[in-house]
């Protein structure tokens, strides 16, 4: 199965452009903050922060990482961004869960915008996931709260790897790589439930029903496509006009989530070329059965046109027709009926015609 959210139309008319709408699903949950304050030697992990503990997070000499859980609570998030001197359009970009993924560049802070999936669930639940990063800091916005992360809470506790040794752009590199990573497990389970709409289940079964699962996988693929392109073109960028906030030495990570991206597009190409294998497979077996109930249709009509013409003669019973006084003329004519019949079938084996 697989979910794709209702679209809640943005209303841009609004009277006061202060005002900011969350287009998602609305839900009861709070909306959390999580604080990392790291350096190499050190690191400070804040759950559960309160939005007056939040200034400027540009200000100290540690990096910042301050990850939002929920989109509910749009005024806590346009009083967060405001303080980080965050553009109106892009406070209302953070909560318009609609729109496509994009990046864009500012003199203070670069946006990032995309969208993940699910890939523990049966289900294609999409969710949009937001940053916004300066080289001091980093700050990420996800619909729901979810483990996409955990691991990398890990290296920052336990000072894994070079993770805390880095700026918020190594961090942004690993956030991006484990999203991608969602999506190569998500199209994993959609290959796995293209294979099995195999040959052997489109010859038993040509129902309506196998085109249209071959045609949820269809959109699902598609979504994804879209999806990983503005990473890729994000990427790009950042070879051909070095995006500011991004280290030099840090470069060849992005270089990796581009040919982590090209090798998605190529999967998602794999898959939609086993669908449309999948789907003229299916028309060609559904017209091959059709094929052969019109054979076998024509063949039983046309054996009983020559009886029918038998039968019609026989039947007029003229008064002078001299089959009617003959003792045998009944059996003479089932005989010929039978010959008729019988001449007939073992011309259409011989053909092959069924």
């Amino acid at each position: 199965m697989y979910y794709f959210r209702k679209i809640k139309l943005l209303n841009r008319k609004k009277p006061d452009p202060n005002t900011f709408v969350f287009t998602g699903t609305p839900t009861t949950d709070k909306t959390e903050l999580q604080l990392f304050e790291y350096s190499k030697d050190t690191v400070e992990e804040k759950n559960n922060v309160e939005l007056s503990d939040i200034g400027d997070l540009g200000s100290t000499d540690k990096f910042r990482w301050l990850n939002i859980y929920g989109l509910n609570d749009t005024d806590l998030i346009a009083t967060l961004c405001k303080k980080q001197n965050i553009d109106n359009l892009v406070i209302q970009d953070l909560l318009d869960v609609n729109q496509r993924p994009k990046f864009q560049e500012f003199d203070n802070y670069c946006f990032l915008t995309l969208k993940t999936t699910r890939p523990k669930s049966d289900e294609m639940i999409v969710e949009q996931i937001s940053f916004i990063f300066t080289d001091k800091y980093l700050i990420s916005f996800q619909e729901r709260k979810a483990d996409y992360f955990d691991h990398l809470r890990y290296r920052l506790r336990e000072n894994k790897g070079i993770i805390r040794e880095r700026g918020p752009d190594f961090l942004l590199y690993n956030l991006l790589e484990a999203i991608l990573d969602n999506y190569f497990r998500t199209l994993d389970r959609i290959s796995k439930e293209v294979e099995k709409i195999n040959l052997e289940n489109i010859k038993t079964d040509p129902s309506p029903s196998v085109l249209e699962e071959i045609e949820k996988h269809r959109v699902s693929v598609h979504f994804i496509k879209n999806a990983i392109q503005p990473i890729k073109e994000f990427t790009l960028k950042n070879e051909r006009d070095a995006i500011q906030f991004i280290e030099q030495r840090n470069l060849k990570f992005f270089y990796e989530i581009n040919d982590l991206c090209l090798t998605l597009l190529d999967n998602c190409d794999t898959i939609f070329a086993s669908l449309e294998s999948s789907t003229n497979l299916f028309f060609s077996v559904q017209g091959h059965k059709m094929n052969q109930v019109m054979k076998t249709l024509t063949i039983v009509a046309t054996i009983f046109i020559p009886l029918t013409f038998v039968a019609g003669i026989y039947g007029m019973n003229f008064k002078y027709m001299p089959e009617l006084e003959w003792q045998y003329g009944y059996a003479a004519i089932w005989g010929v009926i039978i010959l008729i019949l019988i001449s007939m079938v073992v011309y259409f084996k011989k053909k092959n015609w069924f």
